[in-house]
């Protein structure tokens, strides 16, 4: 399976959060798995620390240069599916990793109901 993992999931997994669903941790370490992070999820997580309104882990910069993860690029076909996208959530960093997850055939991983709400290539782990 191929996952894209939305932003939460990611520093949950980062952090050893014990608030990543069992289901998540499952999925990311099933080495069946190809596992996607977006420069999108990224964004959001540097400017909210930018803002003060989060902790990234301190390891989080070396975690992603090991290359536990692959990279999605961000398109300009992702941009576009985002005016397809019904108006379920107005958070634009979710609207985006949907559009991506959807245009590039991967499930977007995510424990935000809301989110889940998009129903095809969502996978809600609660």
């Amino acid at each position: 399976m191929k996952i894209l993992l939305d932003t939460h999931i990611l520093l949950w997994w980062m952090d050893n959060d014990s608030k990543l669903p069992l289901l998540a941790r499952r999925l990311i370490t099933d080495p069946e798995n190809s596992i996607f992070i977006s420069p999108v999820a990224l964004w959001e997580i540097w400017l909210k620390q930018s803002l003060g309104k989060l902790r990234v882990p301190e390891t989080f910069e070396q975690a992603l240069a090991d290359g536990q993860f692959e990279n999605l690029p961000l398109t300009a076909n992702h941009a576009r599916e985002v005016a397809r996208l019904p108006w379920i959530h107005r958070d634009p960093f979710d609207r985006m990793l949907v559009a991506q997850a959807r245009v590039s055939r991967l499930e977007l991983l995510t424990a935000d109901a809301t989110v889940g709400s998009y129903g095809d290539n969502v996978l809600l782990a609660e």
